[in-house]
């Protein structure tokens, strides 16, 4: 958003402020420096001098640091007495130096104070905002502050040490420089935090021997290492800047989001997006790297491993947790470690499970690693088995869901999960247990799959077989269950009663990617999506524009997601749309440049007669794992880019121009060899 900068590493360790470089919560806003899914600083305000600081400039680069400059704000015919420069950079930690430069023509003293406040909040408590008081306990000398608060076992802690000695309280440091004209006064930053039971960096405490790194040292080194991930990836030529733009963005936005689920290891997966989502995410990752197989699949490799790691054994109805089911949501903050929340992992969602299918047997599709299938067969046994137990309630052959956590569960658990996306054409909420579309179709292609997988790589002749049957079966039923002659499409879902909720929405789309449609569907499926009800130019709305619940505002109701188009851009293609598959990525990239080439989690969907530029979507995640992930799939698809493919180039029509992939058989070799070199987690 336009009042804030971000500075993330890893997908875990992350500072949110405003574009000063303050950090100000105190006004409910989600400003932080977070980690663990906690708030461990809540206020972090700069002053220099008797004046508000202005901003002159800021540069954010690159997603690991940010340099802001600043001067005091003055009249129009004062000079600027001097001039202040930030430089932030996350590394496990979060290093500030802050620079004052004296413009004077004379000595002078410059008081500068650096306001310093922590509620140690949890993140729900943050996204929610209600965030309870806790005691927080001080301790300080004079170039270090220490904050903790403790709760029975539970831990957290923040220091701060500067590499100058200062007055120190529990506001924060105060400092009086006297500089000569010219002159230049710096101090340095090294902000460490502690948790228990969870420690998922070094603590603070260990980290005051190390307290003052070489700051230009790291930041060079991280910028290496960044550049050699994007290195990996294949080499975009474009005629289009503004292609080559997205790309380049694309590539760096999932860098950012990149979380390591194992200390150590350079195996890394994608946490959902900043900054309610810096978590791993079953859905998301999941689709996030099917995404950017073709691109980077160590991300596919990891998340397969680290989903099967967490695969659900037992029923608990807290966590909705079922026998071979995927995970929703992993936290590890304060209310999720004393089982106040459910997310230790939380299991509310109907399709991870069959998407969690769907990666692996296209993962095996692009790297033919049958050591990660075979490694990985007892867990996609165990997903298949919930597909047909658990997740058929009734055993009407339809995954369904309701949740069993009544308290904190997900109302809806499809990938549409607010409140009111499951609703008729009239507004009328759906009532579960509640059987989407969507879901159905995934159900349909993960059979398919793993039915390729039983032949090719289990040796399961009979397994292959079921599986294929199954998918027939479903594919019937589905026709006949979903089908909506008057609409001249499917249903959105079948509701409790197994009556179809008729509202137009954009799941129709996720049934061409999955396949489950013949050919006369699919011709009628096309129609309604590019018409204007669901069509705004600018991409398919989640809700029919004509439909009672319609809000182009709305988070699942009205809404442009570029993820999903992605996905629709890939089943008009698999059906030989290609002329509209065209159509609706040159939409969709069109987006794009209006939002500084990062495509966010979501836009309005207002027409594009209408408002002439893409909307922003008020709380939108940016960046955001699978919107940065739109733009690879949009490429594949247009490209038409297959396994074993080396280089690829085409002139694309709709304004696309002319493209060319290099390298993709480079990065499969070496993302997949990054990726096998990882911990094994197939149980």
């Amino acid at each position: 958003m336009p009042d804030r900068t971000h500075s993330v590493l890893d997908g875990s360790t992350f500072v949110v402020g405003d574009r000063l470089g303050d950090i100000c919560a105190h006004d409910g806003r989600e400003h932080g420096f977070f980690a663990q899914d906690t708030r461990f600083i809540s206020r972090w305000v700069l002053q220099v001098g008797s004046s508000p600081l202005g901003l002159l400039g800021l540069d954010q680069s690159s997603h690991f640091a940010a340099q802001f400059f600043l001067t005091p704000t003055v009249g129009p015919d004062e000079p600027a007495p001097c001039s202040i420069m930030r430089r932030r950079l996350i590394d496990h930690v979060w290093i500030e130096e802050i620079t004052v430069t004296n413009h004077l023509h004379e000595t002078s003293e410059f008081p500068v104070m650096l306001e310093i406040d922590t509620d140690f909040a949890d993140l729900f408590e943050v996204k929610d905002g209600v965030v309870a008081t806790r005691d927080v306990t001080c301790a300080h000398d004079r170039q270090t502050l220490s904050l903790d608060y403790c709760r029975g076992q539970l831990h957290r802690g923040v220091t701060i040490a500067a590499s100058r000695q200062g007055d120190i309280t529990r506001r924060g440091f105060a400092y009086a420089p006297r500089l000569a004209p010219g002159e230049q006064w710096s101090t340095t930053f090294t902000i460490t935090f502690a948790g228990t039971p969870r420690v998922g960096q070094r603590s603070a405490r260990a980290s005051r021997r190390n307290a003052h790194p070489d700051m230009d040292g790291l930041r060079r080194a991280k910028a290496d290492e960044l550049a050699q991930w994007q290195a990996c990836a294949p080499a975009l030529q474009t005629s289009d800047p503004a292609l080559a733009r997205t790309y380049t963005a694309s590539l760096g936005d999932l860098a950012a989001l990149r979380m390591r689920p194992e200390a150590g290891s350079g195996a890394t997966l994608p946490a959902a997006g900043l900054p309610w989502f810096m978590a791993p995410f079953g859905r998301d990752s999941l689709i996030t790297s099917f995404q950017a197989l073709p691109y980077l699949p160590s991300l596919a490799a990891t998340t397969l491993r680290t989903l099967a790691t967490d695969q659900a054994q037992t029923r608990d109805d807290f966590q909705e947790q079922e026998p071979g089911k995927i995970l929703h949501e992993l936290r590890r903050g304060e209310l999720t470690e004393l089982g106040l929340r459910p997310h230790s992992p939380y299991y509310g969602t109907a399709d991870a499970t069959p998407l969690f299918l769907i990666l692996l047997g296209e993962y095996h599709r692009w790297t033919r690693d049958d050591e990660l299938v075979r490694s990985l067969e007892p867990n996609a046994r165990a997903a298949l088995a919930w597909i047909d137990d658990s997740g058929d309630q009734d055993g009407d052959g339809y995954v369904e869901y309701a949740r069993r956590n009544v308290a904190s569960g997900l109302i809806n658990q499809c990938w549409k999960d607010s409140w009111d996306s499951i609703q008729s054409a009239d507004g009328t909420l759906a009532r579960g247990p509640i059987a989407t579309c969507e879901i159905q179709g995934y159900v349909y292609d993960a059979r398919r799959r793993c039915a390729h997988l039983a032949r090719e790589v289990w040796h399961d002749t009979p397994l292959a077989e079921k599986l294929d049957l199954q998918a027939d079966e479903l594919r019937v039923a589905f026709r006949r269950d979903f089908w909506m002659p008057e609409r001249g499409c499917h249903a959105l879902a079948l509701d409790g009663d197994k009556r179809r909720v008729d509202s137009l929405t954009s799941n129709i789309g996720h049934l061409l990617w999955s396949g489950i449609l013949d050919a006369k569907e699919a011709t009628a499926t096309v129609t309604r999506l590019f018409e204007d009800e669901l069509y705004s130019g600018w991409g398919v709305r989640t809700l029919g524009a004509r439909e009672s619940g319609y809000n182009p505002l709305g988070y699942h109701t009205g809404t442009v997601w570029p993820h999903e188009n992605s996905l629709i851009v890939a089943g008009l293609a698999r059906y030989g749309r290609h002329d509209h598959a065209i159509q609706l990525a040159a939409a969709i990239l069109r987006a794009a440049p209006h939002f500084e080439h990062r495509l966010p989690e979501v836009f309005a969907g207002f027409p594009a007669a209408l408002t002439t530029v893409p909307v922003a979507f008020p709380t939108a995640s940016r960046p955001q794992a699978w919107a940065s992930g739109a733009p690879l799939l949009l490429l594949t698809t247009l490209l038409g880019l297959e396994p074993g493919d080396t280089e690829v180039h085409g002139d694309i029509a709709g304004g696309i121009g002319e493209v060319a992939l290099t390298g993709a058989g480079r990065a499969y070799a070496r993302e997949a060899s990054q990726a096998l070199s990882a911990p094994g987690a197939g149980r």
